[in-house]
């Protein structure tokens, strides 16, 4: 695009933003980003419990096998505060190692089997605790949806990148 039609479309959207305004169109509806939803009070509970405190409801069942404490995992996943709803994070796809996450979300992610989707509410006492972590306030207790796609073993995860090694063309010699 040419400078001069970069700038007309701007001075087009201001334009057109101006008199939007002028015959009283509330321009208020956009969503401010980063999108930051709250999940509703029935979706803030769960059913059981483990005797470590950490409560569970199974949302899905899964048909295969669970993860171990060391294996990796690929889950799609929404975190938030247990309190209000907030949500503080989600990602999908997302590779992890299991034990290598808050004490209850690592307790959580070895019940789920491969394919099922569970609920989690973590006391603070098995998650940040007192320190909180970035938007997650000291003491909180959090919630989390979650679904494991996939897990895999240590040795595994260490063959599949030992064969990508090998499958990787080799660097041509230099002149």
């Amino acid at each position: 695009m040419k400078k001069t039609t970069a700038a007309f479309v701007l001075v087009g959207l201001a334009a057109a933003t101006t008199a939007a305004v002028a015959i009283g169109q509330n321009l208020t509806g956009i969503i401010p980003l980063p999108l930051q939803p709250v999940v509703e009070a029935d979706k803030r509970t769960c059913a059981k419990l483990t005797p470590s405190g950490l409560g569970y409801t199974e949302l899905r069942p899964g048909t295969g096998p669970k993860a171990g404490a060391s294996d990796y995992v690929l889950i799609d996943y929404i975190g938030y505060l247990a309190a209000d709803g907030k949500v503080f994070d989600q990602n999908t796809r997302t590779p992890m190692k299991a034990d290598g996450v808050i004490p209850g979300f690592s307790e959580g992610l070895q019940m789920i089997p491969r394919g099922g989707v569970y609920r989690f509410c973590i006391p603070a006492a098995l998650g940040y605790g007192k320190q909180g972590a970035g938007p997650i306030p000291a003491d909180a207790n959090l919630v989390f949806q979650v679904e494991l796609l996939d897990s895999r073993t240590a040795a595994e995860v260490e063959a599949m990148r030992q064969g990508s090694a090998a499958a990787a063309p080799a660097e041509p010699a230099k002149p």
